[in-house]
């Protein structure tokens, strides 16, 4: 989805000093979510630093193509450390995986019945908001069945950016004292690595756009690398300065998706839908610590494979919090397929409920 672009401010400051500004929050921030043991400090610094610079009026954007390589640099970080599992482990388990899914899209639409009832939005744009997860998927149709995408974008960014802030927390409680996730070199990041894990991100990144793949960004690499490195055919590769751009890349594309506009547009709305936001989570981590009585998981994997959105976001705090990344994306990568393939008709089921 390209972003919605600001209208003209003549008051704002020259992009180059908004840049210099989200890049010193953002390290400071960072640096005290690093301090404090959070995993994925250098996704929340940036993403919040952005959060903050974008309700303020910035009217600086990533864009897209810089956006697009760094969802495929975070597909290779997952290749390397989930190898081939994914597949098994939906295999293993696939039937037990789809009911989680399904309790997640279930009590999404829930959500969005409820939202749309009371008419804290207008039409059916709590329908499409509430979809958990493909942002970019449901923005772009529900533009075209008449909610506003305004509004469905601020709803899924919101969710995203709180799924982020939560997983983080209930990482950081359960990995106790352990280090705070700056990200570690991937690998050996020799020359020949680092430039074999490059093209895995290219080539991986155009076929997944090529062929319409959802998230085809980053599950493109992800499917390739892990192939790759799981039959030794190559060696996966990405320096620590790499996976930091990377990192805040994905979180200033969600934190500057929060706009004056936005906000002014849901300001008597914004209770209610924070409200929904954070009873999904509830409702998806209560469900989690069931599956660790019916599962051999522990509570921080189930939260994170339950957490309805932010693929990216989630990946990046599990591969740095000793979850079980496998298990975390297979579920993950489930729920995305279930929510295209069924998003729009649950969108249309909720409006047609409420009308």
């Amino acid at each position: 989805m390209k972003p919605f672009p600001p209208p003209p401010d003549r008051t704002a400051l020259h992009p180059a000093l908004q840049w210099s500004i989200l890049l010193a929050v953002s390290a400071l921030l960072s640096a005290g979510f690093s301090a404090a043991g959070f995993p994925a400090a250098l996704l929340l610094g940036p993403m919040l630093a952005a959060i903050g610079l974008g309700v303020s009026g910035a009217t600086v954007r990533v864009p897209q193509l810089p956006f697009l390589g760094a969802q495929a640099l975070i597909g290779c970080l997952v290749a390397h450390a989930v190898n081939a599992s994914i597949m098994r482990t939906l295999m293993a388990d696939g039937v037990l995986m789809l009911a989680v899914v399904l309790v997640t899209v279930a009590a999404s639409a829930a959500v969005g019945l409820v939202l749309t009832r009371i008419r804290l939005l207008p039409g059916t744009t709590a329908a499409w908001g509430s979809s958990p997860g493909a942002a970019s998927a449901m923005v772009a149709m529900a533009e075209e069945f008449g909610a506003d995408p305004r509004l469905v974008a601020f709803m899924q960014y919101l969710r995203v950016a709180c799924v982020a802030l939560s997983a983080s927390v209930v990482a950081r409680l359960c990995v106790g004292d352990a280090p705070a996730s700056v990200p570690a070199p991937v690998g050996e990041a020799g020359p020949l690595a680092v430039a074999g894990t490059l093209a895995v991100a290219v080539i991986g990144a155009w076929l997944g756009r090529i062929l319409r793949i959802p998230a085809g960004a980053m599950i493109g690499p992800l499917v390739i690398g892990a192939t790759l490195h799981a039959t030794d055919l190559a060696s996966m590769g990405l320096p620590a300065w790499l996976l930091a751009l990377a990192y805040a890349g994905i979180g200033w594309t969600v934190g500057l998706r929060f706009t004056r506009a936005t906000v002014r547009a849901t300001v008597t709305a914004l209770p209610g839908v924070l409200a929904a936001t954070l009873g999904l989570i509830a409702l998806c981590g209560a469900w989690a610590w069931g599956l660790t009585f019916i599962l051999p998981i522990d509570l921080l994997t189930a939260f994170l494979a339950t957490s309805p959105g932010g693929l990216d976001s989630v990946a990046i705090i599990a591969v740095g919090s000793g979850a079980d990344v496998s298990f975390v994306l297979a579920v993950q990568t489930l729920r995305l397929l279930v929510v295209i393939l069924t998003g729009p008709w649950v969108a249309k089921w909720i409006a047609r409920s409420a009308s």
